[in-house]
Order: C-alpha cells, then sequence, then structure tokens
C-alpha cells in the first residue's frame, strides 16, 4: 500500500529526523519523503492518530508462539497480528513448540508459516536435540534455513561440555549460544523467589544462586571457548554485575530482561495468582531497581516480552503445579514506560536487532519503511479487553500502563491496534 503519515514526531537517533514532526510518505514499502504538508496524491492512503511518533519497527527477543503442536495456546497466525498491534515489527520466536525445532525441516515449516505478515518471524532453533541437553541439535543446518541463534528455552544446560563445544562449533558459521541460566538442582522444586514472601506463603523457594551460580559457569565457559553467548531474562542484582565484569574483560556477552522483572515484584504472590508464576521468578524490589539501573548503564542490552501463552488448563491450578509463563506483548511497552524513560524504552526494544543480525533501516527518505507506531502519553489499565492473544494468562491485568502503541507499518502493511 502507499501511505503518507500525518504529523508523526519521529524518535530515531540515527536519523536526520530525530525528535522532528513531519509527515513521511511511503511509497511501494520505501520512504520516499519527509516533511511538512506534504501533498495527499490520489493513490494514497492517510494515516492521523493523536501524538503521533513513530520509531524504527521494535524486535522483542523471546516470544512463545505454541504451533506446531500447542495451537490452543496461540498460533503462528494470531501471535503475528498481535505482535504487530503491540508495536513489533519482528519477533524471534523460541523453539519450545511440539515437535521442538530442532532441525532443518521445523525451522523451514514456521518460516513458510509467517510469510506475509507485518511482523517478520525469526525461529530460534534449540541448541540441544529434543531440547534435552544431551546432544546438539543441527545448529549449522538450522542457521542456513534462517534460524538466528540456538538455545533451550527456559532450560539450562547442566552439561558444561557441551556448552563448551556448542560455543566453540557456533564460531564456524559465526552463530549466537543463547544460554539460559538457572541450576536446576539448587532450584530443585522451588516455584517462588527464596525470600520473605515465599516464607510467608510456605512456597518452596528459589534461591539467587540457582541463576548468578549457572551464570558465573557459562561465563567461566565463554572466556575459556570464546564466541558469542546471550544471556537470557536475567533477574537479580548480582547477574547484572556478574554480566558487567565480563563484559569490561571483554568478553562478547549479550543479556536480556523480562519486562515483568522491572516491573513487578514478589510481592504480587500474596494471592497465590499463577499469572505471577513465571521462570525465572519475580524477585525483590531491590533486585527490581538494581535491574533498572543495569538496563540504564548498558549492561542489559535487551529488554522482551518473554511473551508466553499457556491455556487455562495449564494456569487455573494450584500455584505449586501451574505451568511458567506470562503474556507479553500486548502489555510490553505500556508497562515500560512506567519505569523508563521513552529514550531508553525505544533502545532496549530495538538493540537485540543487532545482536541477532537482524536488518534496522533508519528513518529516512530512500529506505525500507519499518516502523512502530505509538504514543507515549496517557494513563490506562490493561484489562481482558486489551489481550489480543488467545491464551489470557496475562500477569499485568489491573496493572496501570502509560502510552500505547497503535501498531506497525512494515513489508507494505499497515497494522493497528484499534
Amino acid at each position: 500500500m502507499n501511505l503518507i503519515i500525518r504529523q508523526a514526531k519521529i524518535i530515531d537517533t540515527k536519523s536526520p529526523n530525530h525528535n522532528q514532526t513531519s509527515d513521511i510518505q511511503i511509497e511501494n514499502g520505501i520512504i520516499t519523503k519527509i516533511g511538512q504538508n506534504l501533498p495527499n496524491p490520489a493513490d494514497f492512503e492517510t494515516l492521523e492518530l493523536e501524538n503521533l511518533h513513530v520509531s524504527q519497527g521494535w524486535f522483542d527477543s523471546s516470544v512463545s508462539l505454541g504451533e506446531p503442536g500447542f495451537e490452543d495456546r496461540e498460533t503462528i497466525s494470531n501471535g503475528l497480528n498481535t505482535a504487530g498491534r503491540s508495536g513489533f515489527t519482528a519477533i524471534a520466536m523460541q523453539p519450545n513448540s511440539f515437535p521442538i525445532l530442532d532441525n532443518q525441516a521445523n525451522i523451514s515449516f514456521v518460516k513458510s508459516k509467517s510469510a506475509d505478515f507485518a511482523t517478520d518471524l525469526f525461529p530460534i532453533g534449540a541448541l540441544t536435540k529434543n531440547s534435552e541437553g544431551s546432544d546438539l541439535a543441527e545448529l549449522f543446518d538450522m542457521k542456513n534455513s534462517g534460524a538466528i541463534a540456538f538455545g533451550d528455552y527456559n532450560k539450562s544446560l547442566s552439561n558444561s561440555n557441551l556448552l563448551k563445544i556448542s560455543l566453540q562449533y557456533a564460531q564456524d558459521f559465526d552463530g549466537l549460544v543463547i544460554a539460559y541460566s538457572q541450576d536446576a538442582n539448587i532450584k530443585g522444586s522451588g516455584v517462588a523467589n527464596e525470600g520473605i514472601v515465599s516464607t510467608r506463603l510456605g512456597l518452596k523457594g528459589i534461591p539467587a544462586l540457582a541463576e548468578e551460580l549457572q551464570i558465573a559457569r557459562n561465563l567461566f565457559i565463554l572466556e575459556y571457548t570464546g564466541g558469542k553467548l546471550h544471556i537470557p531474562t536475567i533477574s537479580t542484582a548480582k547477574s547484572a554485575q556478574l554480566i558487567q565484569e565480563a563484559k569490561a574483560k571483554g568478553l562478547s556477552v549479550t543479556c536480556s530482561v523480562a519486562v515483568h522483572n522491572l516491573v513487578l515484584t514478589d510481592e504480587k504472590l500474596d494471592g497465590f495468582d499463577t499469572r505471577f508464576k513465571v521462570t525465572p521468578p519475580l524477585r525483590t524490589d531491590s533486585d527490581r531497581k538494581a535491574l533498572i539501573e543495569a538496563v540504564k548503564n548498558g549492561t542489559i542490552d535487551i529488554i522482551t516480552s518473554d511473551h508466553n501463552p499457556m491455556d487455562i488448563e495449564h494456569k487455573k491450578m494450584e500455584f505449586d503445579m501451574a505451568k511458567n509463563g506470562t503474556i507479553g506483548l500486548e502489555s510490553a511497552f505500556g508497562a515500560l514506560l512506567t519505569v523508563l524513560p521513552l529514550e531508553i524504552v525505544i533502545e532496549k526494544l530495538l538493540a537485540g536487532k543487532a545482536i541477532f543480525k537482524v536488518v534496522n533501516p533508519e528513518i529516512k527518505e530512500g529506505n525500507v519503511a519499518n516502523l512502530s507506531l505509538f504514543n507515549p502519553e496517557g494513563n490506562w489499565n490493561f484489562s481482558k479487553e486489551n489481550i489480543l492473544s488467545k491464551s489470557k494468562n496475562s500477569a499485568f491485568l489491573g496493572q496501570e500502563m502509560k502510552g500505547k502503541a497503535y501498531g506497525v507499518f512494515n513489508n507494505t502493511k499497515l497494522v493497528l491496534n484499534k
């Protein structure tokens, strides 16, 4: 489609139009003009929205979509539409489907299912066969089919030698290894952060040590092997400190944090509401504040929704038995603006593109239009009516939000959250 976006404030530090309010003319998916009071050709549609801001298209580095195998939780089609209406022009899809995305054929399948959407899908291949942690999966073949990184979703690799081998092997084709970090033996049967709240509620605790010890091990291995390592969804102050020290040594390590770990704490568990059962668990307010500081100082590279739909049968049960996970695409932007300034939110929603090697065109004439559309102002409460996913397991129901995502323009398509 051909489109003129009227009076949009451009937020793009790499663009000559940064912080300017302008019209943007898009023809056949290319930005052809940026300026004031652009004429409206007969075959162009016009978009005007209240306090409209645009930035380079956001990228979410951790999204679970269920399909294939768990279509009752979410489908690729609805998941991509949800991402687009939530402001994301690209997502990295986790391999935790059924079957696990651990071979070339499965990667090709999800790529084929994701064609012709406004939001691009980039699959993450499983690091080990069936994500069981025993044997390496077909990493090179999956990369050739479109996988952008390799990791076993929310499963820590107990075999240190296998992590060593994967980091060494991936260097042959510049592959990115993802190492979720939580020592399963220390975690044991824990279901919540070990601390005052878990003790008061009688819930088995997950010590911060379970995460920190595994991160320390993974960083030692990285220092030995070289290569590139991404540590997803850290949750403690010490974890951020360990990664900061590793970066100071020159190690090629990046990390992310989930939106819910920046906004919520384990105090939410008082009602035993399983919407707040996530992994890693919600931690203390001191951890939350330390993570926010780590975002601001650059230790944490990426913010992710860690969107993980779960059907009601696996959430509406005793806290100990319920599965981990919350949806988060729809609430990500509005929740983040309650704890971080707009410039940092945009920066951290874009940073994953460079790490995962996703093309990220600047907002300037002659470039492909890959745009997130949003309003950073206005307060409101997140409710069931705001959920776009098939699953409804949102930890942010009833939470105050600031600002809203309007949608995206990408792949010559406009998707709006009406």
